[in-house]
């Protein structure tokens, strides 16, 4: 087999995670200006502490190697999607997705981020031995079934406030 330069155990266990994690450390500092306004050379440096210090982690960098195919991937996915619903747009009309639509897709992508950190960080199988295990415990899945009671509750009461109050005013 070839080995080329970017397949180098150093470009993909060190300099890629590192210059990923400084450049998105740098950038919420610069948009967030958490460390003050104007302060390029402070973020800058607190990037490359984060960079530095998540590339002497190895688990860390694997859990980043596992997690960049599934993002590049997903949004593969998200744009081919999006051109086939373009596919079938009226001409006449600028497209444009609906804010609903933009909010489904948000909590889907939300969700499968979230699943497939759990599944790289191995926390997935634990949290599905609890569920399903021998030593599965009531107590969680109490917890849930209560957690899902109080969600269904939460939406009814504060999602049929606005159709009663559109009601009344009709009258």
């Amino acid at each position: 087999m070839v080995e080329t330069i970017l397949s180098s155990p150093i470009i993909s266990e060190a300099v890629l995670p590192f210059i990923l994690i400084f450049t998105v450390v740098f950038a919420i500092l610069q948009k967030s200006a958490i460390l003050g306004k104007d302060k390029k050379q402070i973020d800058a440096l607190v990037g490359i502490v984060f960079g530095l210090i998540t590339i002497t982690f190895a688990r860390a960098v694997g859990i980043i190697n596992q997690l960049l195919p599934f993002l590049a991937v997903s949004v593969v996915l998200i744009l081919v999607f999006l051109i086939l619903v373009a596919v079938f747009h009226k001409e006449d009309k600028e497209f444009k997705l609906d804010d609903t639509f933009k909010k489904i897709i948000m909590w889907m992508s939300f969700i499968a981020v979230v699943i497939a950190g759990l599944v790289f960080t191995g926390a997935w199988d634990y949290i599905v031995e609890k569920f399903t295990g021998a030593d599965s415990s009531s107590l969680v899945t109490n917890v849930v079934f209560i957690l899902i009671i109080i969600g269904v509750f939460l939406i009814v009461w504060f999602g049929g406030g606005k159709d009663s109050e559109s009601k009344g005013k009709d009258k």
